[in-house]
């Protein structure tokens, strides 16, 4: 070389040491999860707070030392009567319920690439209302109990109502699927054709009603309304079934979802099948919301609260995105059908009509705040 080329080369600085680099950047991923892990025991605590108020406060007030010792295998007579026969159905079902409610919409926000989806904005719910109507209604899965003004529509073949929900539930899953990829449908679009389909459903429900009997109509306005107390044990037991399936399921694609965060095309660059993740999760989303509509009735909003309020506190990350919603959906749940036990005590109000004066204002506030929640 010539000799400015080598006296160049030796004034020239030493390239910069990256030995210290990947140290440094596992202490800040492992500062990043351990952040994570705390809000997500934050919210675990906080769901622990919501079940202990949840026993206690009723029509008979128990002390939290009272529950406590019958949770454990003690207590009186009377508060393993109160605890086991009559809250605990009632509390096991809210959490199944607001879980699968909750991850639902958690998966679709995802997949739809819409802020605003959820089972009951994308007109899932009112398809598995109609569903578990017509099943109730049209094809035996009812059967009434007493006479007279005392008389009820009781349901003595809850699998049909599941799979008659279902197949609702489905049926406007579908049509949103179809039309997504059918040309290009903006975010704000598809809720609009979500509401249509909810509105299409709803009035095929109302056209059940009008030509059923008096005893029939009663009973199903009064199962959309929505309540926790109908579901038994083995219910319950299948809610939380199918919920801790699709829960699995939505963990196990949470990378998958990640990358879909980034876009579809991107996802596709990095190996995601994103086509069937698409329609598997939509599929799954619907069966859970379903199965909890055919039990419960139609509960609003869940579904669209509480992964907006899990997001706040744990980001967009999948991985601990949709167990914070999960466990977000479980409390609010407790917390509605808490808020309508005691409200007008000891009437109990419907859960559905809570839940819509809950969800409500803050599906509005997403609507305003265009700029953080992006709709077309």
């Amino acid at each position: 070389r010539p000799a400015n080329d080598r006296r160049i080369v030796a004034d020239m600085p030493p390239p910069p040491s990256t030995a210290g680099i990947l140290p440094a950047a596992k202490k800040d991923y492992s500062r990043y999860v351990k952040k994570k892990w705390t809000a997500l025991f934050v919210f675990a605590g906080i769901l622990a707070a919501v079940f202990l108020l949840s026993v206690s406060l009723g029509a008979a007030m128990l002390p939290l030392g009272e529950v406590v010792s019958t949770l454990g295998g003690g207590g009186t007579a009377q508060s393993r009567a109160i605890i086991w026969n009559l809250r605990m159905p009632r509390i096991a079902t809210g959490i199944s319920v607001g879980v699968a409610l909750s991850i639902a919409g958690c998966v679709m926000q995802n997949v739809m690439r819409n802020p605003l989806a959820s089972a009951s904005t994308l007109g899932v719910l009112q398809g598995a209302s109609f569903g578990a109507a017509l099943a109730i209604v049209n094809f035996g899965a009812g059967v009434q109990i007493g006479s007279g003004a005392a008389a009820a529509i009781s349901i003595t073949n809850p699998p049909l109502v599941v799979i008659f929900a279902f197949l609702g539930g489905i049926a406007s899953t579908a049509v949103i699927l179809a039309l997504s990829r059918a040309g290009n449908f903006s975010p704000s679009a598809m809720i609009l054709a979500g509401v249509a389909l909810g509105a299409m459903f709803t009035g095929a429900t109302a056209l059940i009603q009008y030509f059923a009997d008096d005893i029939v109509v009663a009973t199903v306005v009064y199962w959309t309304f929505g309540n926790l107390g109908r579901a038994g044990w083995n219910e319950v037991a299948l809610i939380f079934l199918f919920a801790a399936l699709a829960l699995a399921f939505f963990i196990f694609n949470a990378w998958n979802y990640n990358a879909i965060e980034s876009g579809t095309n991107t996802a596709k660059s990095l190996g995601v099948p994103v086509d069937h993740l698409i329609v598997g999760s939509m599929i799954a989303a619907s069966f859970i919301s379903s199965v909890a509509v055919a039990f419960v009735g139609t509960i609003n909003f869940i579904g669209l609260i509480a992964p907006h309020i899990a997001r706040r506190f744990v980001g967009g990350d999948y991985r601990f995105l949709i167990p914070a919603s999960a466990i977000t959906g479980a409390a609010l749940m407790l917390s509605a059908d808490l808020v309508s036990r005691m409200i007008v005590s000891p009437i109990i109000l419907p859960i559905g009509a809570v839940t819509s004066f809950l969800g409500a204002p803050l599906f509005l506030y997403l609507i305003v705040r265009k700029k953080e929640y992006p709709l077309a």
